[in-house]
């Protein structure tokens, strides 16, 4: 019996022994409290604890991806809009991690969901579309320096998709559209310009040599009537009859008389 007795102690004994006795991974620390204070930050690696004596808290140290629930913020301009983000942090202080704060993960996902609806408030709406890099630079700030305290260090800040009403939508395209317009109106306008700068430069020199204004117009007809599908209709200029009509022989003594004038 007591042999019994005896290996049912050194069986406890052994068990107690081995609950002390604990394997944290690489991405593991440990928390140790002995009889409710904080004493140490242990691990990774064998990380051995006095049972009942000592208690250990277990913290991830790898890089957490938090989904920030989509949110309802109005833009400085007064439009209503869906955000929602992606967070990545990292515990850095896992004394300060569990000391500080009850629930870091809870704790950080609340700010980050406050923080991007009143950074994001404080934007129009086409500062929220055309700048997202900088709301992404402003919210990961402001997050870094409050979670600071809890030993949290929030890496980047990534808004993943804004959510628009449809007539916000129909809105929006109608600008893009009507930019588009302009834009082709003031290209149209520019290239008439240059053109008719061009025109002007061809029309001096054109003026200066007759002979070369002729040879324009008449390579202009020969283009025209390559087309042979259609009938065309062309002034002739009077410049060009003109040496044929100072050619024509006239009648006798060189001059023209009316009609029903005698002779001298």
């Amino acid at each position: 019996m007591n042999i019994t007795a005896l290996g049912v102690m050194i069986g406890i004994l052994l068990a107690i022994v081995l609950s002390g006795l604990k394997v944290l991974r690489e991405y593991e620390r440990a928390v140790v409290f002995t009889l409710g204070r904080f004493w140490r930050v242990k691990g990774p690696g064998l990380v051995i604890i006095v049972p009942i004596v000592q208690q250990m808290v277990r913290v991830d140290v790898r890089t957490v991806v938090m989904d920030v629930p989509s949110q309802d913020v109005i833009s400085r301009d007064n439009v209503s809009v869906k955000v929602n983000a992606v967070l990545y942090f990292r515990v850095v202080d896992p004394e300060r991690a569990i000391n500080q704060v009850e629930n870091y993960l809870e704790a950080t996902s609340q700010l980050a969901q406050t923080t991007l609806r009143s950074v994001l408030g404080q934007h129009e709406l086409d500062e929220m579309l055309a700048e997202r890099d900088k709301m992404n630079a402003d919210v990961q700030r402001i997050l870094d320096v409050q979670t600071d305290t809890w030993g949290v260090k929030v890496a980047n800040v990534e808004i993943k998709h804004i959510d628009l009403d449809e007539s916000m939508i129909r809105a929006i395209a109608q600008q893009a559209e009507a930019e588009r317009s302009r834009r082709a109106k003031v290209i149209h306008a520019a290239g008439e310009l240059q053109a008719s700068r061009k025109l002007q430069e061809a029309a001096q020199v054109l003026a200066e040599s007759p002979m070369a204004m002729q040879l324009r117009y008449l390579q202009t007809l020969t283009q025209i009537a390559g087309d042979k599908s259609s009938t065309l209709v062309f002034p002739l200029p009077i410049d060009l009859l003109k040496p044929l009509l100072e050619s024509r022989p006239l009648g006798d003594g060189g001059s023209r008389r009316p009609s029903g004038d005698a002779p001298d």
